[in-house]
């Protein structure tokens, strides 16, 4: 029988089986589970986001209507946000709930697959496992927090290149997507020097390497910014690379002395 590295607890372990590690279809019902509790999981926040889609519609359409009010008194326009469907109302209410319900889901369906992960990985592993969960949960949420405080400059500009006596119909459901792909790009955006650092930290990627190709980095950071928002206007993609840019500063500090604590440690043990 095919035996894994995953050990179960003492109570659970068969007589046949000292070492308590668990078969494939223990692997298999295992996971069927936690997939199942999440699906519920969700599902029930999916139901309960549906009884507050108009507070979230709101809050959705907060950056456009900020954008607009001045741009349309300068310039004579009414853009509007519209359904061209009759079917799209009801469509654009089931996506706001399900994507309400994963975000609102997301403790349980992430310490599910944390669940499933963790009795697999080594002590060490498990230390830097919780420190990324520990740092990446703040910088996630300001990276989105950035990305919908940039949104009404982002729509001003991209509604400037209207031209005159031509009015904008915006459809809701290509607006939600517009919002959603800004807030994913930043919020991933201001990850990227944690997985740097953490690079730094398992001996994969040294503060001699990010000191030496530094200035390439920053053009790429740039150039990721530049490709990455959707406005693709140069205040976004300016409010989006120099945030980028401090955080990677930030990294190859902590790698440069986390080098500098390596290699202390290695010269005592060479003495020893």
């Amino acid at each position: 029988m095919v035996k894994f590295g995953r050990r179960k607890d003492k109570q659970d372990r068969h007589p046949k089986d000292p070492e308590g590690r668990m078969t494939l279809r223990e692997h298999i019902v295992e996971l069927r589970n936690r997939l199942l509790i999440s699906v519920l999981a969700i599902v029930v926040c999916t139901i309960a986001a549906w009884f507050i889609y108009y507070q979230a519609l709101e809050i959705l359409k907060h950056p456009f209507e900020t954008a607009v009010k001045p741009f349309a008194e300068n310039r004579g326009l009414k853009p509007q946000l519209t359904f061209q469907g009759v079917g799209d109302p009801l469509t654009f209410r089931i996506k706001v709930s399900a994507l309400l319900g994963l975000v609102v889901a997301g403790p349980i369906w992430l310490f599910q697959l944390w669940a499933f992960i963790a009795p697999g990985l080594h002590r060490s592993e498990k230390k830097w496992a919780y420190l990324f969960a520990a740092i990446a949960a703040p910088l996630f949420a300001t990276g989105i927090a950035l990305g919908y405080w940039t949104l009404p400059k982002g729509i001003q500009i991209l509604l400037g290149f209207t031209p005159d006596q031509v009015q904008n119909l915006i459809e809701l459901g290509k607006y939600l997507d517009f919002v959603i792909r800004t807030l994913l790009v930043f919020g991933i955006a201001f990850l990227i020097p944690l997985v740097v650092v953490l690079l730094n930290m398992v001996g994969v990627l040294p503060a001699s390497a990010l000191s030496k190709f530094r200035p390439y980095i920053i053009l790429v950071i740039f150039v990721f910014a530049a490709v990455a928002t959707p406005s693709g206007d140069p205040f976004t993609m300016c409010l989006l690379a120099f945030p980028m840019c401090v955080l990677f500063f930030a990294s190859e500090v902590i790698a440069r002395i986390n080098d500098k604590r390596r290699k202390a440690r290695s010269d005592e043990l060479l003495a020893d």
